[in-house]
């Protein structure tokens, strides 16, 4: 389908509408749940054995950090912008793309709970479930929704292809 440069514009402004932008979210719930605890403190901290939960916690924050990282520069390699509130350019498939749809989340997921661990907060582990499902139903939804809408079959067997988390 050929589209005229008046259509072509038009398209390109339209975004994926999400909630709030994730980076956005994800520090929200991490300064709720530093808040939470100084306020409200739980009375079942997150146990230390000998330090090892310095070692879980560091895994998963390193692990997370190089998904972060692969995402973005997957998006950069294909020239399309990161931010959601800007219209995508490219649909990514390769690289960490063709492991899973959302690396960026994910790595941004293991990154908060590394923290949570890191800094032994119930609060900020306990806000990992509202956390999911709001970057699940407020962001990925809509975001797989506009990539359906603009990338039609291209996009649909992409999905069908890759999971979504891993």
């Amino acid at each position: 389908m050929v589209m005229n440069p008046a259509e072509q514009q038009e398209t390109d402004t339209i975004t994926a509408g999400v909630i709030a932008r994730p980076s956005g979210l994800f520090l929200a719930a991490l300064l709720l749940g530093f808040m939470s605890d100084r306020l409200l403190p739980l009375p079942f901290p997150v146990p230390s054995i000998d330090g090892v939960h310095w070692i879980i916690a560091g895994s998963l924050s390193l692990i997370g950090f190089a998904l972060f990282g692969a995402g973005i520069r997957n998006f950069s390699r294909g020239k399309t912008p990161v931010p959601t509130n800007q219209p995508t350019r490219a649909l990514v498939t390769t690289g960490i793309h063709g492991w899973t749809r959302n690396p960026i989340y994910l790595g941004m997921f293991l990154l908060y709970v590394g923290i949570g661990v890191a800094v032994r907060s119930p609060s900020i582990l306990i806000l990992t479930l509202p956390l999911a499902i709001a970057i699940r139903y407020g962001v990925v939804a809509r975001e797989e929704a506009y990539l359906e809408r603009r990338f039609g079959d291209t996009y649909s067997d992409y999905k069908a292809r890759v999971r979504r988390w891993v």
